[in-house]
């Protein structure tokens, strides 16, 4: 079983969107039993609280359950529990790694770096923006989510 987890500023937009998001590729792709999917925040600004309710709104048009979600802090014992960390963007990789056990250090990764063919390396931060932000953060999660589950379906076959 593979356990990732999704890494984001508060945990309420962008990582918990990658979350349901990757959660539900994995589900339809038939292959529920073979991850385990979760997110934090490397804050703790808002633990125990759900996700904003514009990127909740955001995913549910597209089909995406997160209302149930709720914040959590990145804690040192993720760097071990976890296979794979994926960071939303590049200071999110950099206070990974100032973070991380050395040992630990090949399990860090940009959520975007299997999808260099997006233009992108950053999933930006919607929470002070628009709706369109929200959406187009979401553009860039679902091609990134799609990207990780080809790049495991490859990987190992699955």
């Amino acid at each position: 079983m593979i356990k990732i987890l999704f890494v984001c500023t508060g945990n309420i937009c962008r990582s918990p969107s990658a979350e349901a998001i990757f959660r539900h590729l994995v589900a339809d792709a038939g292959l529920s039993h073979e991850f385990v999917a979760d997110s934090v925040g490397l804050h703790g600004f808002h633990v125990g609280e759900p996700p904003d309710a514009r990127a909740v709104a955001a995913a549910a048009r597209r089909g995406y359950e997160m209302q149930n979600l709720r914040a959590r802090r990145m804690q040192r014992e993720d760097f071990d529990r976890f296979d794979l960390l994926l960071a939303m963007d590049d200071g999110h990789l950099s206070s990974l790694h100032s973070q991380c056990p050395p040992n630990r250090a090949d399990r860090i990764s940009l959520f975007l770096s299997v999808a260099p063919g997006c233009g992108e390396t950053d999933v930006p931060d919607p929470f002070y923006g628009t709706m369109e932000d929200f959406e187009q953060s979401l553009d860039l999660i679902e091609i990134g989510a799609r990207e990780w589950l080809a790049h495991f379906q490859r990987q190992l076959a699955l």
